[in-house]
């Protein structure tokens, strides 16, 4: 048996799961074999990716929700286990950055990315929990970021909504450990992706964000992916309330 085998018909629900690091991920549990279920707010977007997934793994399916209304996140869960019959690891990856100096943040920009970052997370892994605790097992994987222990400019709720899901990873842990439930977190730095590419046309961010990094340049989603594949395997067994950074080196300094 080889590693990662054991992924093979796991029931995966992956939320924000049709492009960017999401997509990366639900294509690698596709290709090991997992039922993959995606969620995101563009239906057209999700079955696109959904299709892609299919080339793997003809068990692969889409919901559309919002993580900023509970009755989306509640109905999204519920029929994750409907339709693939039960749920073995969740991943809260959907989030949102409005980067904006401290000044200029509105209440409506805050509420939408504590909103979406931390609440949303909080009541997947809630709607997701009661069933990992009826079956006596389960995985939650939280998708933070290095921001949760730096701060940059312009992040200010952002920031906030990532060190306060790095806390809610622990807080689980602790909580559902005694149950065979593992909740850990995955926190990367900047990643090239095709919804990065604008933001780093700006060359005095972009060399700005390179300097901080000793490896010298950007992540890429399957470096994160690598990690939460990890945490969803058996190799990762005896880890809980832990948090992955794949920075390049950023927080070591």
């Amino acid at each position: 048996m080889g590693y990662f085998d054991e992924i093979k018909g796991k029931k995966i629900l992956i939320t924000g799961g049709s492009k960017g690091i999401g997509k990366d991920i639900a294509i690698a549990f596709a290709k090991l074999g997992a039922d993959v279920m995606i969620s995101g707010r563009n239906a057209q977007d999700l079955e696109g990716t959904t299709n892609k997934l299919k080339e793997f793994n003809l068990n692969s399916f889409y919901e559309v929700a919002d993580m900023q209304k509970v009755d989306d996140i509640y109905r999204m869960v519920d029929n994750t286990v409907t339709t693939l019959g039960g749920i073995d690891v969740l991943i809260n990856n959907a989030g949102v950055n409005i980067p904006k100096p401290a000044l200029e943040v509105t209440e409506e920009d805050w509420d939408r990315v504590l909103d979406t970052n931390l609440k949303g997370a909080f009541f997947c892994s809630q709607r997701a929990g009661k069933y990992m605790l009826e079956q006596g097992y389960g995985k939650i994987i939280n998708i933070a970021s290095q921001m949760a222990f730096v701060g940059y400019i312009d992040r200010s709720a952002y920031c906030s909504s990532k060190g306060g899901m790095v806390q809610l990873t622990k807080a689980l842990a602790i909580e559902w450990a005694k149950e065979n439930i593992k909740v850990n977190a995955v926190a990367p730095t900047f990643i090239e992706t095709d919804l990065t590419k604008k933001m780093f046309n700006n060359k005095e961010f972009y060399e700005d964000v390179l300097k901080r990094i000793p490896l010298g340049k950007l992540s890429q989603p399957s470096d994160v992916t690598g990690a939460v594949v990890f945490l969803a395997s058996d190799l990762s067994n005896y880890i809980t309330g832990e948090t992955i950074k794949v920075d390049g080196g950023w927080t070591a300094i």
